[in-house]
């Protein structure tokens, strides 16, 4: 089990992709070796979820892209309505409408050779868009996920700014092999000064007393899901703190969550060794979770609306 668990989608042998404009069946859509991204990690990324035909808080994410490019000097020759329709154009070539997760990609371009510095960049930006038929596996939200401290921790925006959603992901990808060794499905990062500050692909939650607990979010991607149920939190008088904590102050907690553009709200059902009681059909984790999909709805219900 994992925050990314998913139902295998036999659709996706036969899918096209967005590479730069042009739509490729996905045995023919490639890359060249000398890309950035595949040299570097240099580029940034989003990934948004396709529900009922309506791209969830699109806004929000073309939002953060710009910003993430911006933040590492990457110019995105396109504007958001542009990209918007290179998004579209792929999904009505795959007939696509419900039930899809779209990877959008933008590295810096290819380069001449293998080298860091921009300098070496020979041409435009590459422009990927892979849309795929991709539905959370119901057992993600019954059995719930366990999650535990690892080594690693989250940089400070002197060594790269961990609000930036870059392709450069070695530090999470090492703290989800931490966490697997351990027996967890998710890493429990600190922060450099030693607090708490996300889970390695997903961002965190605390429950005790029926009071919710989270980072201050300086040290963790800035995530959608994140910002939504803060929102959620805030309209609906439930107590949500955004706060510096240490593991010896929540490893009593009766309920812990984590939070991600594919599942949405998924419940924490261990917390190393302490089973929690997040997957209670009467928890707040669950009563979250029903807000949070009612607020996906109330916003394709709104943007039909508006179109």
């Amino acid at each position: 089990m994992s925050s990314h668990s998913y139902i295998s989608n036999s659709k996706n042998e036969d899918i096209f992709i967005n590479i730069n404009g042009e739509l490729l069946h996905r045995d023919k859509a490639k890359i060249s070796v000398f890309d950035s991204g595949f040299l570097l990690g240099d580029g940034v990324w989003e990934g948004i979820r396709l529900h009922e035909s309506k791209l969830v808080f699109i806004e929000d994410h073309l939002d953060r892209l710009y910003a993430s490019a911006e933040g590492i000097s990457l110019h995105i020759p396109y504007s958001k309505q542009e990209i918007l329709d290179e998004i579209n154009k792929v999904l009505d070539k795959n007939n696509m409408n419900d039930h899809v997760h779209i990877r959008l990609v933008i590295s810096r371009g290819d380069k001449i050779t293998p080298y860091q510095n921009p300098n070496a960049n020979v041409g435009p930006i590459n422009l990927v868009i892979i849309p795929e038929y991709k539905e959370t596996d119901p057992s993600t939200y019954t059995k719930g996920v366990s999650i535990g401290r690892v080594p690693n921790i989250r940089p400070n925006e002197s060594i790269l700014s961990p609000h930036y959603n870059t392709l450069s992901k070695l530090n999470c990808i090492l703290a989800s092999i931490e966490a697997n060794k351990l027996g967890y499905d998710e890493g429990i990062m600190n922060d450099m000064n030693g607090n708490i500050s996300t889970c390695n692909s997903t961002n965190l939650f605390f429950i005790k007393n029926e009071r919710i607990i989270t980072s201050t979010g300086i040290f963790c991607l800035n995530g959608i899901t994140r910002g939504k149920v803060i929102s959620i939190c805030e309209n609906n008088r439930i107590l949500c703190q955004q706060k510096d904590f240490k593991y010896d102050d929540i490893k009593n907690c009766d309920e812990a969550f984590v939070t991600g553009t594919f599942a949405g709200v998924i419940p924490v059902s261990r917390l190393e060794n302490k089973e929690l009681k997040s997957t209670n059909l009467s928890s707040l984790t669950n009563k979250i979770k029903s807000l949070y999909f009612k607020k996906i709805q109330s916003y394709c219900s709104l943007d039909a609306k508006n179109k």
